[in-house]
């Protein structure tokens, strides 16, 4: 989980910047913190950042490598999609007659972005809802459960609204014949 500067793992603070810094010098920190290798995060908009950034940090100890690529899956969900990014980006070219820019903003990208870096090739989705609703994305992966059509999936939350900046990733594994995997154990692993 990454909120108001500080990165969390398991309910434990994990690291944390000295001072408040703006989100892009955050995510700069914590990309040369915890992962510094990867030059495509140079282009990505704050909210692939985010995403790509929460990603790397959940996955670095306990990837998902062990499971089919085409059995992982990718859930993800905010309220704005890249809003935020689209308006400072269109405030760039108000003046351009015909801008002809491409800007890496959409919420496919940061799907993308997590499933090249980790080899993730299943079912992947990125909704737009009111508000973190786990009850949602528990239903819908443990029907991708159901249905075997992941074994694995990350899943979760990314936002960024301004200076409102969150994300909140969880790793869940199908066990056995039963479903573990509810709203209850996401809004756990989540909490601080």
């Amino acid at each position: 989980m990454i909120r108001n500067n500080r990165i969390y793992r398991d309910g434990a603070l994990l690291w944390e910047t000295s001072q408040d810094l703006e989100l892009q010098d955050f995510l700069r920190s914590g990309y040369d913190q915890f992962s510094g290798q990867y030059p495509k995060f140079h282009k990505m908009d704050p909210l692939s950042k985010l995403g790509w950034l929460a990603a790397e940090i959940l996955l670095k100890d306990a990837p998902l490598s062990s499971y089919p690529p085409e059995s992982v899956g990718l859930i993800l969900a905010n309220k704005s999609a890249s809003l935020d990014t689209d308006l400072r980006y269109f405030d760039t070219v108000k003046d351009i007659a015909s801008p002809a820019l491409f800007v890496y903003t959409l919420a496919n990208i940061v799907m993308g972005e997590i499933s090249i870096r980790h080899g993730f090739k299943g079912e992947n989705a990125f909704f737009t809802t009111d508000a973190f609703d786990p009850g949602f994305l528990a239903g819908y992966i443990n029907q991708l459960f159901l249905e075997n059509a992941v074994a694995a999936c990350l899943c979760g939350w990314v936002e960024v609204m301004g200076p409102v900046y969150e994300v909140m990733l969880y790793k869940v594994e199908r066990t056995g014949g039963g479903l573990v995997f509810n709203a209850d154990n996401l809004l756990k692993a989540v909490s601080i």
